[in-house]
């Protein structure tokens, strides 16, 4: 795998000077108050570096949503449930700044138009490349979903590992939280609801 440079990184970390010396300057003040020496040969260019990876996986707070989603939306006849299963996706808690890790289950009926199957990824990315809490990401890509498409329905299921609860506190490694959203049919319609469980459900253990 081939190191990444400076001038690899996407916007908004390869141009944003200023915002990078900011936080690399409070990194290097954190690190000296845990008792470490930032000026040692292996904390030398921690705190830039922090700072290019906080930019990075925070970007989508500046980001509008039509920046995930660009023209892919299609006319379709199509009015069955569409289902992507197993959206990967990595977080930062609001409340400790430490990764929230899991995977988004997104189903819509579509109502004359149809999204780019990759384009419900991206919106996964939106809201989750921010500092988060499961549930509130968990409305906002629902909402993103139903906004976009005018879908007659939307459903949308996280399921995620917290390195809060694993890593600090009551330390359970294998603790999972599921959260839901559902959103017009997909919310009223008992039979459409638990087709789209039923769905995402195959396959799991």
């Amino acid at each position: 795998m081939t190191a990444l440079h400076e001038d690899d990184f996407p916007e908004p970390v390869a141009k944003d000077h200023d915002r990078v010396a900011m936080i690399a300057g409070a990194v290097h003040t954190i690190l000296g108050a845990l008792g470490e020496d930032p000026n040692r040969e292996g904390l030398k260019q921690t705190p830039e570096r922090v700072a290019k990876a906080l930019i990075y996986m925070t970007q989508g707070l500046k980001n509008p949503l039509s920046s995930a989603v660009g023209d892919a939306l299609f006319a379709s006849n199509n009015d069955e449930l569409v289902v992507v299963r197993n959206i990967e996706f990595y977080s930062l808690c609001e409340h400790h700044m430490l990764p929230i890790i899991g995977h988004v289950d997104i189903g819509y009926m579509p109502q004359g138009k149809v999204l780019g199957l990759s384009k419900l990824a991206r919106i996964v990315d939106l809201y989750a490349r921010r500092l988060q809490i499961q549930e509130n990401m968990t409305q906002q890509i629902a909402d993103a979903v139903q906004q976009v498409t005018g879908a007659r329905g939307v459903a949308v299921q996280v399921r995620a590992a917290h390195m809060c609860m694993a890593m600090r506190g009551v330390e359970k490694v294998d603790s999972e939280t599921i959260t839901s959203m559902m959103l017009g049919a997909l919310r009223d319609d008992p039979q459409t609801r638990n087709e789209f469980l039923q769905l995402i459900a195959q396959g799991r253990k």
